[in-house]
């Protein structure tokens, strides 16, 4: 009988083990779940980048005033008889 109650004590403190410290732990679930809570914020953000580049190529592939507008603000075009000022802040 002694040894019976032995054996399901070694039983009892490996699953404890394992529950506290152990792989699959409740530290390890704890640890787990504010990954994916991180992860599911970036996929979100992710998301609505995505959203965003591409209602920015359908606005180019569509239409010209997406690219002219990018050409004004990335490559400083200007169009035939305009006149281009650049106000410098001494500031």
């Amino acid at each position: 009988m002694k040894w019976l109650v032995a054996v399901l004590v070694v039983f009892v403190a490996m699953f404890q083990y394992r529950l506290w410290v152990g792989e699959g732990s409740i530290a390890d679930v704890v640890r787990l779940e504010r990954e994916i809570a991180r992860q599911e914020a970036d996929n979100e953000r992710l998301r609505e980048r995505n959203k965003q580049l591409a209602a920015e190529v359908d606005a180019l592939k569509t239409g010209d005033d997406a690219i002219e507008e990018r050409a004004r603000s990335d490559m400083g075009m200007i169009k035939e008889g305009e006149t281009f000022f650049m106000i410098i802040d001494d500031q």
